[in-house]
């Protein structure tokens, strides 16, 4: 079961943010940069936002240009967008608070906080944050507080400043209260959004059940569960809906490393079936996935890998590549840049204070680590984040989550 990790999390007011020692680049070559969503890993310390300098040259490849602190106490640093939204302005959520936060990124090495917010018509604990073909965003709440107690959270779409537009319950006749909205999957061209429903903080029982809505209006039309396969339980705790390149299918996975493609959007019997299934054991252990073209990218911490499906038939997914870590990392979260070459991964445990780049075939679907980007001097790749002295006059252990490629 996926739980958020207990982070002693920092808190402190608002800070300036400023740049590092490093000499600048040069200025008339094009720059590109990488976001990540922070945790402080003592309680007497911010959380923040990390830019890093990206830029395949002498000068980027890793380096920390500059951070953004955040008020409050005890984040919990979590989800970010997966993509770069084109108004540059950047949803992430603060899980263990409550809390959530917009960045501004238009200047892309001075981001500044633009919005705050917490709950939404009652909605709390925002989950993923998706763009809506208006410019909006969609906001996954796990649950919600009303007359009842805690129920069973819902769909929030907010202006791209964080704030309600309209809001729509995941409740429904005969829905466990503990149900608890986890992700979604936008098909604007079905009219349809897809839901998942697992508990964040692993207090309800393993949840295999999908949503169907009406983006149109919010409307929830149907609620039904995932089969399981030959192992048994790889319908148990969804996860992570994807849409594919057609812009009319989805896959969902399972953090029990099932992976479903789902038919009927359209009609009043929708349904998964289980198109592959990996590792093949009971304790099988999957994270979170992204779409590149006819590839499925996916974090397996099962493996200490992310691996690289083709999806070009996807009824029948073939791994193409896979890249391993080491034997104590959990590689959890993963984004893709906007050219497709390059992956960012974050994770667990020996992956607690670091980040990875890798590289992507688009072509082939090969993944391999990217060994320029390292911190000066390091044996191996990776950028971490327990030795740097932060450029808002912090040294504290970063933990980033959340990870966004610049545009």
């Amino acid at each position: 079961m996926p739980t958020l990790r207990t982070l002693p999390l920092a808190c402190c007011a608002l800070l300036a943010c400023a740049t590092t020692d490093t000499p600048a680049p040069v200025a008339d070559t094009p720059r590109e940069y990488l976001y990540l969503w922070t945790g402080a890993a003592d309680s007497t310390e911010a959380d923040f936002l990390a830019v890093l300098d990206i830029t395949d040259d002498s000068t980027g490849n890793g380096r920390l240009v500059t951070t953004t602190p955040v008020p409050g106490r005890g984040n919990g640093p979590h989800h970010t967008e997966h993509d770069m939204p084109a108004d540059r302005r950047l949803f992430a959520n603060g899980f263990r608070s409550g809390q959530s936060f917009v960045f501004d990124l238009t200047d892309p090495v001075q981001p500044r906080i633009d919005a705050q917010f917490g709950d939404v018509d009652g909605y709390a604990h925002p989950h993923s944050f998706l763009r809506l073909p208006n410019g909006n965003v969609l906001g996954t709440f796990q649950m919600r507080h009303d007359s009842a107690g805690m129920t069973p959270g819902g769909l929030v779409e907010l202006t791209p400043t964080g704030e309600r537009v309209r809001s729509a319950s995941a409740n429904a006749p005969g829905l466990d209260p503990a149900t608890r909205v986890y992700s979604a999957g936008v098909v604007p061209a079905l009219d349809r959004i897809v839901t998942t429903t697992t508990d964040m903080d692993g207090d309800s029982e393993a949840s295999r059940q999908l949503q169907l809505w009406r983006l149109s209006d919010l409307t929830l039309l149907h609620t039904f569960a995932l089969p399981d396969g030959p192992r048994g339980g790889e319908g148990l705790y969804t996860a992570e809906p994807r849409v594919l390149r057609d812009g009319r299918s989805i896959l969902v996975s399972t953090f029990s490393c099932g992976l479903y493609l789902l038919d009927g959007l359209e009609s009043d019997a929708p349904s998964g079936r289980l198109v592959a299934s990996f590792p093949e054991k009971e304790d099988a252990y999957c994270a979170i996935p992204v779409i590149a073209g006819d590839y499925y990218l996916v974090t397996v911490p099962a493996w200490s890998a992310v691996v690289s499906l083709d999806i070009s038939d996807p009824a029948a997914p073939r791994e193409v590549s896979r890249v391993a870590f080491g034997p104590d990392d959990v590689p959890h979260w993963i984004a893709l840049s906007p050219d497709q070459r390059r992956v960012v991964v974050t994770g667990y445990e020996g992956m607690q204070h670091r980040v990875e780049l890798l590289t992507f075939d688009p072509s082939t679907g090969a993944l391999a680590r990217n060994e320029r980007f390292r911190d000066d001097g390091a044996a191996s790749p990776g950028v971490r984040f327990d030795n740097k002295r932060w450029p808002h006059g912090s040294s504290v252990k970063g933990v980033p989550h959340g990870a966004v490629f610049g545009r």
